[in-house]
């Protein structure tokens, strides 16, 4: 059994929105000595930013990013000497639907306590606010990009959708937004509802939702290069 601590700390899905992150996290950040982050960078600066007073070069830092193989061995040496450990993901919460996954199994196999802290939720706060079925849904992450195969598993979560009434949550990289909504908009019935939920919790925020009928009658915004997650369910 492990002695250690691992926190998953939430960031702000927007710079602009620090106050989305509750004050009881800045108080589990305080109490680290090392920190496994996505992006050392950013992680550095916005740890910097919600605490003004902290000395970032007094902890050590490890990058998870495409890499949580390569950092167990020093994860596992730090849950040996009984650390307190932050993971902290690029934007949101770590270990869904960003890295982080790896490490904590690491630690609930090794007995050490893992405390999960409240945060923004890309996830959670599009699928709050879309209207849609909340008690039954799935996060599908990335759709292929071979068109073709893109075209197939769209019309796969619309047929869920429709059938079981589960509510489709995905996402896709930023300068590939607008191709991914032409493609909803050709494959999609009318009826379906589509919601898109586009730079949540920024001052730019724009949660909508319609059929693709009226998506199609009433236009789309431009989504080049901004953070969406996309929806699709069955109209109530």
């Amino acid at each position: 059994m492990s002695n250690a601590i691992i926190y998953l700390i939430p960031t702000v899905l927007a710079e602009d929105a620090a106050e989305t992150v509750p004050p009881y996290v800045i108080s589990a950040i305080q109490r680290c000595e090392v920190f496994f982050v996505e992006n050392e960078r950013t992680a550095r600066r916005w740890l910097k930013k919600v605490w003004k007073e902290m000395v970032i070069d007094n902890y050590s830092w490890f990058t998870i990013h495409k890499a949580e193989e390569e950092v167990t061995a020093p994860f596992r040496k730090a849950l040996s000497e009984g650390k307190k450990i932050g993971i902290i993901s690029e934007a949101g919460c770590p270990g869904i639907a960003d890295p982080g996954q790896h490490l904590v199994a690491v630690a609930q196999a090794a007995g050490a306590k893992v405390v999960p802290l409240v945060g923004p939720s890309s996830i959670l706060l599009s699928l709050m606010a879309s209207g849609m079925n909340g008690q039954d849904f799935r996060f599908r992450g990335y759709l292929p990009i071979d068109a073709q195969q893109r075209s197939k598993m769209i019309r796969a979560m619309e047929q869920e959708a429709i059938r079981e009434g589960c509510t489709q949550l995905f996402i896709e990289t930023p300068y590939r937004n607008n191709a991914l909504v032409k493609d909803i908009l050709s494959v999609c019935q009318p009826g379906t509802s589509f919601c898109i939920a586009s730079e949540i919790t920024s001052a730019q925020e724009y949660i909508v939702t319609r059929t693709v009928r009226e998506w199609k009658e009433k236009g789309v915004p431009d989504l080049h290069k901004k953070p969406v997650m996309f929806l699709i369910g069955k109209r109530n």
